[in-house]
């Protein structure tokens, strides 16, 4: 079993930073890939971000490549999510996930995710 928390959203005028934070707890956090999906009102949830299991590879979404950064910290159980130039529609509730199966490599793929947090809101004013 594994608990995710996130934390670290907020209200932000576009062209400003935040990053999301999302601490696990349970199972050993340093094998296992990990992403961010975020979900706007209306919207169907999509795929941000995904980092393995090392943090040695990445992959993002076009729509937030060059702006959002995916990193972990194995020792500290965290995965963040660095996100500069924020755009209004950037606003969503963002969660992250893991995906606990190995290898571990990063993928946009919701459904082989197996725990998710419950989100954060991110909100950006224009």
């Amino acid at each position: 079993q594994v608990q995710l928390v996130e934390s670290g959203g907020g209200l932000v005028q576009a062209g400003g930073s935040l990053r999301l934070s999302c601490a696990a707890s349970g199972r050993a956090f340093s094998s296992y890939a990990m992403g961010w999906f975020r979900q706007a009102p209306g919207k169907e949830r999509e795929f941000v971000a995904a980092i393995s299991w090392s943090g040695g590879s990445t992959y993002y979404a076009d729509s937030v490549k060059g702006r959002f950064t995916i990193s972990r910290d194995n020792a500290k159980n965290t995965v963040y999510l660095q996100m500069n130039g924020l755009k209004p529609e950037d606003t969503a509730v963002y969660y992250c996930a893991a995906d606990v199966a190995p290898p571990g490599t990063p993928h946009a793929f919701a459904a082989w995710y197996d725990y998710w947090g419950q989100g954060t809101q991110v909100t950006v004013s224009s």
